[in-house]
């Protein structure tokens, strides 16, 4: 298998961006799935991130469009990052608020998008992953544990 293969195998995630026209949302359901069954550790999440962001940057490269439609390992992270640490009944609200975030890209996901190559590519979406998983922890403290526990004693 050629390395240019790889790179496509990689970027599609198994080409599961190639099989919808809806790639980002069949992608981001895909992590969320993978996510709820699989346990990932934190050690191989980086190394998905840092080859992710190679594998898209290059099959950007060879699609000439800065950021293709069927690349949709930075979904797959993107969903990995929102749902990390997250209590299991939070993971179906992160992966519809993560989809929300990646399609309206208010600011700042919005500016990590135009980051150059691969790196745009990714960072966007994990960046969307990490306000996702910082506004459901919150709420999760704020209704729960926090300010508003009250009102459901």
């Amino acid at each position: 298998m050629n390395m240019r293969k790889i790179e496509e195998i990689v970027a599609t995630f198994m080409y599961i961006g190639k099989f919808s026209r809806m790639p980002g949302t069949l992608g981001s359901v895909a992590a969320f799935i993978i996510f709820r069954f699989v346990d990932i550790p934190v050690l191989v999440f980086l190394p998905l991130v840092l080859l992710g962001g190679y594998c898209a940057g290059r099959y950007s490269e060879h699609s000439k469009i800065e950021d293709p439609s069927e690349v949709v390992i930075d979904e797959v992270a993107g969903m990995w990052v929102a749902m990390y640490n997250l209590p299991s009944g939070l993971g179906l609200p992160a992966l519809f608020l993560f989809r929300i975030l990646d399609i309206l890209k208010p600011f700042p996901i919005s500016l990590m998008e135009r980051l150059p190559g691969g790196t745009g590519i990714m960072a966007d979406d994990i960046v969307a992953g990490i306000f996702v998983n910082i506004i459901l922890i919150g709420a999760t403290w704020l209704y729960f544990q926090g300010g508003l526990a009250f009102l459901f004693s």
